[in-house]
């Protein structure tokens, strides 16, 4: 069964992905003017950007969908049911699943499997859109299924994992645990790596399971909730929690940053950060993007601050993606800015459409793939 006022936590976290607000006050209807967006400054541009090829796949509406990247090829999908596939451009084909979607895009070179509202699973042939088979989750699917190792995992909107064998979509295992009254709608796949599932969870959590069965291995206390309301104690894991080596790194809403040993769950530092968008990971920073818009580069050993780019207030700024020297992020108004990754400092800056961007940014070799919620799929250039 669905958290009782999930479907008010729905408003609210469409609110979170849409409009910049930073703080659950500020998603709250009854307060009457939220913080004020931060204004675009101008800057001295060292790198060029260009969108070296643009499509459009439809709108994402109130949902946030994702790009799969398998080798040169790029599957995007939109509210409608629209899904298609590019390579270096140029659209191989393009196909109507039928139904409204929620979830997506998830793929490997062998499938490729989108969500709906209504808890359908649907996968596809990536040759040519061929439908393959379809499952049912227990609830709406708003995440992009993870692919991987014979295995289709989902988070569903209830906060379940369930795998499914890619060949035929037969249910295999489902893991599910107790959740608190309210919890932020999670748009972040879970994650695969070799044998284990990871994925974040209300309550400040992340939870690895066995791919093969489903079994808990350890869970992570990211964040513990705390403050009076329910409200206040919303502290949940809605990003993609991200690997390198022995590590694996999340962090919380209303919580903090922190990193774990893979193999057992201990933690190996942690520090107050409240996130919803996420983090990545690059080298030996973890770049960090809080829920007031500002950009962090931290230390991957111990957690200490490097740099902090604050001039993005307020802007609904997504997770940031590293390339070479450079880090981008999206923001609210469609623009992508690109930073330095050494001290933080704006090098580059490129409009899209204009809509927000709440999918996360994806690399394509070596451009930045955005997906705006205007339907627009674009791949960007910084030299």
């Amino acid at each position: 069964m669905r958290p009782r006022l999930a479907p008010a936590l729905s408003v609210l976290a469409g609110l979170l992905l849409l409009s910049g607000c930073s703080t659950i006050d500020s998603l709250n209807p009854f307060v009457s003017k939220g913080p004020k967006m931060a204004e675009l400054t101008p800057f001295k541009a060292s790198v060029e950007t260009r969108a070296v090829w643009r499509e459009n796949v439809g709108k994402s509406d109130v949902y946030a969908f994702t790009p799969a990247i398998v080798g040169n090829a790029v599957y995007a999908a939109s509210r409608d049911g629209t899904i298609a596939r590019f390579e270096d451009g140029k659209r191989v084909w393009r196909i109507d699943a039928g139904q409204p979607l929620s979830g997506g895009v998830g793929a490997d070179s062998r499938l490729l499997v989108v969500g709906t509202p209504k808890g359908e699973v649907i996968a596809f042939d990536p040759a040519d859109g061929k439908r393959v088979w379809s499952a049912r989750a227990s609830s709406e699917v708003l995440a992009p299924p993870a692919v991987g190792g014979g295995l289709v995992v989902v988070r569903s909107g209830d906060n379940r994992l369930i795998a499914y064998d890619a060949l035929d979509g037969k249910r295999k295992w489902t893991f599910q645990r107790p959740m608190p009254a309210l919890a932020l709608r999670a748009t972040a796949a879970p994650l695969i790596d070799d044998n284990v599932v990871v994925s974040g969870f209300p309550g400040g959590k992340v939870i690895a399971v066995n791919a093969g069965n489903g079994v808990q291995l350890w869970e992570g206390t990211v964040a513990l909730p705390k403050g009076s309301t329910e409200l206040d104690r919303v502290s949940d894991v809605t990003s993609q929690p991200v690997v390198a080596g022995r590590l694996l790194c999340a962090v919380a809403f209303q919580g903090k940053v922190a990193c774990f040993d893979i193999s057992s769950g201990n933690t190996v530092w942690s520090r107050d950060m409240s996130s919803a968008v996420g983090l990545t990971l690059e080298g030996r920073h973890l770049y960090v993007t809080d829920d007031k818009g500002a950009v962090y580069a931290l230390d991957i050993a111990s957690g200490a601050s490097i740099w902090k780019q604050d001039k993005l207030l307020n802007r609904g700024v997504g997770a940031p993606v590293a390339r070479r020297n450079l880090l981008a992020v999206a923001d609210v108004q469609g623009y992508v800015h690109f930073l330095n990754r050494d001290d933080g400092a704006f090098v580059g800056r490129l409009s899209t459409d204009g809509t927000p961007v709440v999918a996360p940014l994806q690399l394509l070799d070596n451009r930045v793939l955005v997906q705006t919620s205007g339907g627009s799929v674009l791949a960007i250039e910084a030299q």
